[in-house]
């Protein structure tokens, strides 16, 4: 070491190199943020592990709560779509009771229901499923009985059935409901020592007769005391059923009021804990003052991260509680775990940078220059310039993906420069084709018209009969075939530029439909028009722009020959100032090969001797001179979607030089 400060001494002391200099600072910073790292960034991670647990919970309380009210809302539309059956109270009035109650019982046997029960329009029950020797009862009481007569629409919601109900209703549904409560740590005082009232998932529909007059409710529901479908199926979808240390990770529960009715929270023996209650700092918050609780709660026997939330019936009263939690076990190892290897990180980290810094300052100034160096001139457009490092190092493989760099971009350039000449000539040659062939049209069509002529006219004058009238008729055709090709190629060929003034889209999609929708193509084909009322005017060509509708909407039906619906749609984007049309159908959509050909001339699916395959080539090259953009998106079997932009005032700030084509995969 004193051989290497010897250079640097001066008259008055010695000076102090760049690279102890830079040593010195490196320690000194690690040293400080070591230190800050080991005081903060422990709480920092132990909160940041706590606030993920509990920001996951939140969301898996929103599973949860939509696999709850997806219950609730099958529930609701069996008891609807059965209660639309106006036949079965035609049936009950005309004295067929035992049809209406086998119907009914089959309903509630394949739907899973507990309970399905009919009453008339004043509430008395006239039909019980669950139990048919109880008749007569008025249900007006129960409130979303007396919704439903009162408002005369199909209602659903978790409501509280009384012992006395669930015995009308069915004995057996009283007994599932009854739960003798069990100690359980951190609960609040109750006097009570049972429950006999039970928390049901119900529906209740209006039912009609034919002049649309009331004759009666149908309400059905599924008891959720020890029920345990919902609870399980939230288990199984948000946590997979996955155990950490002999325990299931997560737990999902139904509360009525304090008590566990429906749950997978385990007892130490492994049962099921129902009968026992939440903890009172819960019951307080949640049920109390009808707020979500997220954090550490106290669950039966153990400690977990939940997510609670209230459970309202039909007039918004709270009458239950849905849970879902994680272990806290399993988080705490990780915080731990996380914490011991941030600290051995960083005491690695410090010792390291003392090693190695050193050597590294030595080494780190010569590769840098010569970087600095080659990369300007390869700036300054000298793409044969390299550099030369073989440091063993980071610098090393920098400079090796520097000279892979520089070989890319001479390689490109090469590739673009050819790429260029290729586009030119294939232009270039693309022109005489193109010009060739509007000129050999142009010269067939006119012998073409005449045989398209006086074959038509032979087959008008000839009898019926007649030996040839086959071969005349594919005369006939194939003509008529080659005039329409001609036609398409000329078209193709001498696409003039547009002649544009202010437009409708909306007039122009309705004079499409007026014409084509009585032809015999679109019989069988449902159209829907959604367009935007007030669409502003757009600058276009009126003929061509109708051509191109026109177009598409034929397409659109010859993909849909055994029926289907077709649906038109324009909005204004007014962010992009531009009009949107699209066209919709059922069809049976574009393959993912064929997607990207769709625009080229000729192309077509379709069979032999139906269609040029010129159409789309000539709508892309109409909305491509008018600014616009045309794109699809298809779905083999589903349908597709052509949708046209076309800006307001002619000028498209970023015109689209290809058409895009979105395939959907699903």
């Amino acid at each position: 070491m004193k051989d290497f400060f010897r250079p640097l001494q001066r008259r008055h002391g010695m000076t102090m190199p760049i690279t102890v200099k830079v040593i010195l600072s490196l320690l000194l910073v690690i040293a400080i943020i070591s230190v800050v790292f080991m005081v903060f960034g422990v709480r920092i991670i132990s909160d940041r592990i706590v606030a993920e647990a509990q920001e996951k919970v939140r969301n898996d309380l929103n599973t949860g709560r939509e696999i709850y009210l997806s219950k609730l809302a099958h529930i609701d539309t069996v008891v609807h779509l059965t209660a639309d059956r106006f036949f079965l109270m035609d049936a009950y009035f005309s004295g067929n009771s035992e049809q209406v109650t086998a119907e009914l019982t089959r309903v509630k046997e394949d739907e899973g229901l507990d309970v399905l029960t009919l009453t008339d329009q004043h509430g008395n029950v006239l039909l019980r499923t669950s139990n048919p020797g109880v008749i007569g009862d008025n249900q007006s009481h129960d409130p979303l009985v007396a919704m439903v007569i009162q408002k005369m629409k199909s209602l659903s919601s978790t409501t509280l059935v009384s012992e006395n109900d669930l015995m009308m209703e069915s004995p057996i549904l009283a007994e599932q409901a009854y739960f003798k409560f069990i100690d359980t740590p951190h609960a609040r005082y109750r006097a009570e020592t049972e429950q006999t009232a039970g928390m049901m998932l119900k529906a209740a529909s209006p039912v009609f007769d034919s002049q649309h007059h009331l004759v009666g409710v149908l309400y059905g529901g599924i008891l959720l005391n020890r029920n345990h479908e919902v609870v399980d199926k939230i288990k199984q979808t948000v946590y997979h059923d996955v155990e950490y240390e002999g325990k299931d990770i997560g737990t999902a529960t139904i509360f009525e009021d304090d008590v566990r009715i429906s749950t997978n929270v385990p007892n130490e023996d492994g049962s099921r804990a129902t009968g026992t209650r939440i903890a009172e700092d819960v019951y307080n918050q949640v049920f109390i003052q009808g707020k979500q609780w997220i954090g550490r709660a106290y669950v039966v026997n153990d400690w977990y991260i939940t997510a609670y939330e209230p459970i309202k019936d039909i007039n918004d009263k709270v009458i239950g509680i849905l849970y879902v939690g994680v272990l806290e076990k399993k988080y705490i190892d990780i915080r731990q775990q996380t914490v011991y290897t941030f600290l051995t990180i960083t005491l690695l980290g410090v010792l390291i940078t003392l090693a190695v810094s050193y050597l590294i300052s030595l080494q780190i100034l010569i590769p840098i220059r010569k970087l600095v160096s080659t990369s300007r001139a390869l700036a300054e457009g000298n793409l044969d310039a390299r550099v030369d490092i073989r440091s063993g190092d980071e610098m090393e493989y920098l400079a090796s993906s520097f000279n892979a760099m520089a070989r890319a971009l001479k390689k490109r350039d090469e590739q673009l420069k050819e790429f260029a000449t290729k586009k030119i000539m294939e232009s270039e040659k693309l022109a005489i084709v193109g010009q060739l062939a509007a000129n050999v049209a142009h010269e067939l069509n006119n012998p073409l018209t005449g045989i398209v002529t006086y074959s038509h006219l032979l087959l008008e004058k000839g009898p019926c009969d007649d030996s040839t009238r086959i071969s005349m008729e594919k005369i006939a055709g194939q003509a008529d075939r080659c005039k329409e090709i001609i036609r398409g190629l000329l078209d193709f060929s001498r696409q003039r530029e547009p002649e544009k003034t202010l437009g409708n889209i909306n007039a122009i999609m309705r004079g499409c439909i007026s014409l084509m929708e009585n032809q015999a193509a679109f019989h069988n084909i449902e159209i829907v028009e959604n367009y935007q009322d007030n669409l502003p005017l757009v600058v276009i060509d009126h003929s061509q722009i109708e051509r191109v509708f026109m177009n598409l909407i034929i397409n659109a039906a010859e993909a849909m020959n055994d029926g289907g619906k077709l649906t038109l749609a324009t909005r204004l984007d007014p962010d992009d100032r531009v009009v949107e049309v699209e066209f919709t159908d059922t069809g049976h959509g574009i393959s993912e090969e064929n997607m990207n050909k769709l625009f080229e001339p000729f192309f077509t699916t379709k069979d032999i001797g139906h269609g040029t395959g010129l159409g789309l080539a000539i709508s892309y090259g109409i909305i491509k001179s008018h600014k616009g953009v045309i794109s699809v998106e298809s779905e083999v079997g589903k349908g597709t979607t052509f949708v046209v932009r076309l800006p307001l005032n002619g000028i498209m700030e970023e015109p689209e030089n290809e058409p895009e084509i979105e395939i959907a995969h699903h």
